[in-house]
């Protein structure tokens, strides 16, 4: 029997549990926004794949193969598609940079991008933008935080002088912030422009669906609030955007019937065999099979619970820990609305505080959290408890004056 085919432990995952993380070291892991601790199932999934590989060689392929197209069929659940709008890549920056090269450009087309982005979402554009002489806009992504019916203005203004493609994430990374998607796109559509969207600081622990929102391409990695591992993230694109693109990147695997030659006897060694039009045509090559099966591991505890029941769990401890910080002194980047919420809390540090030295002094406490661009960020997900919180809030506390600029 293969390890493919053999029983594997049936994982529950439970809020506020820890059971799948029994070796955790940190006493509150609030760091998902950067990378999840490998579950459990995880942990099994990945080991069941490299043993089948270990006993079966390329005998275990075929089996896994099949386990690629059962996780398409999940992740379609997860944000609303239809499993042959996906396809496999090693990572949210490969995902971007295809759809940036193969998109069907003309000179001259502007971009608009966003200030206070991650740069996986803006570095394939400016690269795009001098290969194919575009012109790149880029708006302030704050200033949705501020003053969204603004910052909306601005950005139909953009749309009026002629866009063709608007590049944004769901949730902006140093502020936790949820951008309107919906409304984005509502706009980008009416003004003849496309809208690709980097999904990797919220999916998994934000619900999302790309037909409800009108998202033309998605784009996210496993290894953050997806809770799998790096090296495996996948590429949404709706059927006719994925047909328009231009195959750039194609590889040997982008042909239709590309293993023909190696299964079907003598003759079928062709190189004029017609690239796919659909989005899998960016599966140009190998990727991690052992990353396609965390994946699934990861996927199916995110399912049990689902998307929406976390994202509640995970605004309720934020809901507790935020008030507490604040009256320490520390300014909230949080919004008070829901709909722009996402599982991230960031905070501005009290005055004369150096946020590095305040996250490394709370780490050794236990408490595991970053601090990008000066920003004290939490992000925790569905195994933190709410009884976590008084060590985090104390221990933020004593280490306050130790990370004090004054004190040094």
């Amino acid at each position: 029997m293969s390890g493919y085919n053999r029983p594997m432990a049936r994982f529950e995952a439970r809020f506020g549990s820890r059971e799948l993380f029994p070796d955790l070291e940190p006493r509150a892991y609030l760091n998902h926004a950067a990378m999840s601790p490998w579950s459990l199932a995880v942990r099994e999934a990945m080991r069941a794949c490299m043993d089948d590989y270990g006993r079966r060689g390329l005998g275990a392929f075929f089996s896994w193969h099949e386990q690629r197209k059962r996780l398409k069929d999940k992740l379609a659940t997860l944000v609303g598609g239809a499993p042959d709008d996906l396809a496999f890549v090693s990572s949210t920056t490969e995902g971007l940079v295809k759809i940036a090269l193969c998109f069907p450009w003309e000179r001259g087309d502007r971009v608009v991008v966003f200030d206070g982005e991650f740069p996986t979402n803006v570095t394939p554009w400016q690269r795009a933008a001098e290969l194919y002489e575009l012109e790149i806009v880029m708006l302030s992504a704050s200033e949705f935080r501020v003053d969204e019916e603004r910052a909306l203005r601005r950005f139909s203004e953009a749309l009026e002088r002629g866009v063709r493609l608007v590049a944004v994430s769901t949730i902006e990374f140093q502020t936790g912030f949820r951008m309107p998607v919906l409304e984005l796109s509502l706009r980008c559509h009416a003004a003849g422009a496309e809208i690709c969207v980097d999904a990797i600081q919220g999916l998994g622990a934000v619900p999302m669906d790309v037909v409800v929102e009108g998202i033309d391409y998605l784009v996210c990695g496993s290894h953050k609030w997806m809770m799998a591992i790096d090296g495996i993230a996948f590429v949404y694109a709706a059927a006719d955007k994925a047909a328009a693109l231009r195959p750039y990147v194609a590889g040997w695997l982008s042909h239709e019937s590309p293993v023909a030659f190696l299964l079907e006897g003598p003759g079928n060694l062709r190189y004029d065999r017609p690239i796919r039009t659909g989005i899998d045509f960016l599966e140009s090559g190998s990727f991690s099979t052992v990353g396609c099966a965390a994946l699934e591991a990861s996927l199916d505890l995110l399912l049990q619970l689902s998307p929406e029941a976390i994202f509640d769990h995970v605004n309720g401890y934020l809901d507790m820990l935020e008030p507490k910080l604040v009256q320490l002194g520390f300014e909230s980047l949080r919004s008070a609305k829901r709909e722009q919420r996402s599982g991230i809390l960031s905070l501005a540090p009290p005055t004369d505080v150096d946020a590095r030295a305040l996250q490394k002094a709370i780490a050794e406490a236990g408490i595991f959290c970053t601090a990008p661009d000066g920003y004290l960020r939490f992000s925790p997900h569905w195994p933190n408890a709410l009884d976590e919180i008084e060590h985090v809030v104390a221990s933020v506390e004593a280490s306050i004056t130790a990370a004090s600029t004054g004190a040094r």
